[in-house]
């Protein structure tokens, strides 16, 4: 099952890829399937099929790549707008709304969707859910000195949260910002994303939420049909 989960991520960062031209200006997005695409990318750039790009990172994961693949590279302070924008998805419902920040990226992930003229999300087939947070749970970043409040608050709402502890070195998982994460459980999962976004948001020491809110515009499927690789493109479906 890995080998054809490889294959599906290959097929969606290959398919995400081809929507790149000459010119843009690019987000790149964190994780397993975006680290696809912006290798990818690199080798377009280099065989000169594609030019004139310049990548925004969403996490020093990407950054590193990106430079290893001598990608120019700006700051999100230091562009003036981004024409797309490439990421992957913890969870996908069927109204484009998304759980993202497995990775503990989520902070700049969403500055950078949001930045983006256009956002696509790529994810295999094993992403799309009926409703968000039965399966995977929603990362919360919080501020060092906040954590136990927040997790009191969020506990007020419904809500399970756990810190999310690092797996190789001894202590929580520290975000990019110097932040920790809350990793949250709702009861019965996340019926209105858009409330629940805001509401957490507006708890004291929550920086940011990892629920990505009506900025997706495309999502990109990778799926196996008769044990061929194959991508499918979902549209959004307006309410």
């Amino acid at each position: 099952m890995a080998d054809l989960q490889t294959q599906m991520k290959q097929a969606v960062a290959d398919a995400a890829v081809d929507q790149i031209k000459d010119g843009m200006v690019l987000g790149l997005g964190s994780g397993s399937t975006a680290a696809l695409m912006i290798k990818g990318l690199g080798s377009r750039l280099a065989s000169g099929d594609l030019k004139d790009i310049v990548g925004v990172t969403t996490s020093f994961q990407g950054e590193v790549l990106a430079a290893e693949l001598e990608i120019p590279l700006l700051s999100l302070n230091a562009v003036s707008k981004i024409d797309l924008a490439i990421d992957g998805a913890d969870e996908v419902d069927p109204a484009f709304q998304l759980i993202k920040g497995g990775g503990a990226c989520h902070v700049q992930e969403k500055l950078v969707a949001a930045r983006a003229e256009r956002f696509v999300v790529v994810v295999d087939s094993t992403k799309l859910v009926d409703r968000l947070n039965l399966g995977f749970l929603l990362p919360v970043e919080v501020l060092p000195g906040a954590w136990r409040q927040v997790q009191q608050e969020l506990s007020s709402m419904g809500g399970t949260a756990e810190l999310r502890m690092a797996q190789r070195k001894a202590g929580p998982v520290v975000t990019d910002q110097g932040n920790l994460v809350l990793d949250v459980k709702m009861t019965g999962g996340i019926e209105d994303p858009a409330a629940l976004e805001l509401a957490v948001n507006n708890i004291p020491g929550v920086l940011e939420n990892g629920l990505f809110v009506n900025l997706t515009d495309e999502v990109l499927v990778g799926e196996i049909v008769e044990g061929v690789a194959g991508v499918r493109s979902l549209e959004k479906r307006f309410s």
